[in-house]
């Protein structure tokens, strides 16, 4: 991928990352792309790189998270330290941070998902209007993921 598409959709990413922080009182925010033949994600961005570097994959082959959010594209609301534990496995990272609540929303197009928006509070509970914000959040990643996935070429096991 070229590097000024690269830098267009961090723009986007941390305009996002903007709203998020202003709207929800996020702690962390992280953009991830989807990639369905290994049931892996890839880390695109983070508003905490220290944490959370860009780059960073995750395996969620047979995972009930997986399956609730890469393949029925639903979106997954964890609220409590034992939900997060029971769902992520950095869910010591999590807590060290102090994060308490998540929002992941998959981000899809034409039934494909295409990567996933995640949102981290640290309020325990996370409120209906935090649910439809993020919705709409995850909207507007839409274009940017559809252009990252139409010019990687396609990953195979």
């Amino acid at each position: 991928m070229n590097n000024a598409l690269l830098k267009k959709v961090h723009q986007l990413c941390q305009g996002i990352d903007q709203i998020a922080m202003a709207l929800l009182d996020r702690e962390l925010l992280t953009i991830n792309i989807f990639y369905p033949q290994e049931m892996e994600l890839e880390r695109l961005f983070s508003s905490n790189p220290e944490a959370y570097p860009p780059g960073g994959r995750k395996q969620k082959k047979g995972t009930p998270w997986g399956q609730h959010v890469l393949i029925e594209q639903k979106i997954f609301i964890g609220e409590g330290t034992e939900a997060i534990r029971q769902s992520f496995d950095d869910h010591e990272t999590i807590e060290r941070l102090g994060l308490q609540s998540i929002i992941n929303v998959p981000i899809s197009n034409h039934a494909r998902c295409l990567g996933t928006l995640n949102i981290l509070m640290t309020l325990p509970r996370v409120k209906p209007e935090h649910i439809e914000t993020a919705q709409y959040l995850g909207a507007l990643l839409q274009p940017g993921l559809i252009t990252i996935s139409r010019k990687q070429p396609q990953r195979r096991l």
